[in-house]
């Protein structure tokens, strides 16, 4: 007896289901999800992407951070998503709505990121990502990231140093990359792009009740 067409039948609807439940359905789901007003405001939660953030989102996609690093705080008894400080709450749809495609990510070789814009914040922030891409082993002890130091310029000051200079510890020597005296160490403009996306990560706001 010839099983062939039973044999693609199975197969056919078992991929048919696989796609109805995790693409069709969950798509007409949240194919309309907008962002969520603030009440008072003309503001919006999420905010949308500035120019600058969408570029550094590119870097981000680039240089494969999401291959390390999740954007999705997970709820329940079985992780401690909550617990490390990640998120005051679980990821929601809601929070995703200006993202094409969504950067969740798979592996946790370094910490979850979707709200590591509220946990350095200001230009202390700013100074301290800067630091962590050029050398994340100095800034973040027993860490296996890779160094971006390709992601700036070792150039000799002239004039007044720049205002975005890198800041090195003073313990930081020329094997950490500290640069020679009168030398300094500036992001470049995808440096400068990729932490302003970093910076943008802040899904803290509260979420309306559904």
């Amino acid at each position: 007896m010839n099983h062939g067409p039973l044999i693609f039948l199975g197969a056919f609807l078992t991929f048919a289901s696989a796609w109805l439940g995790l693409v069709f359905f969950p798509n007409q789901q949240l194919k309309d999800l907008q962002p969520q007003a603030v009440e008072g405001s003309a503001m919006v939660n999420p905010r949308p992407y500035t120019a600058r953030e969408l570029a550094g989102r590119d870097v981000y996609v680039a240089e494969g951070c999401s291959y390390c690093h999740t954007q999705q705080v997970r709820g329940g008894e079985y992780n401690a998503d909550l617990q490390r400080g990640w998120g005051p709450r679980r990821s929601d749809p809601q929070d995703y709505v200006h993202d094409n495609p969504v950067l969740l990510g798979t592996m946790r070789t370094g910490p979850d990121l979707v709200n590591v814009g509220a946990r350095f914040t200001g230009e202390a922030g700013t100074r301290w990502h800067y630091l962590h891409l050029f050398n994340p082993q100095r800034v973040s002890p027993g860490s296996t990231m890779a160094p971006f130091r390709f992601l700036f310029e070792t150039r000799k000051v002239v004039g007044e140093p720049a205002a975005d200079a890198l800041r090195f510890p003073a313990d930081w020597t020329a094997a950490d990359g500290a640069p020679e005296a009168g030398h300094e160490v500036v992001p470049t403009d995808r440096a400068r792009a990729l932490v302003a996306y970093l910076a943008a990560l802040d899904r803290t706001y509260e979420i309306a009740k559904k």
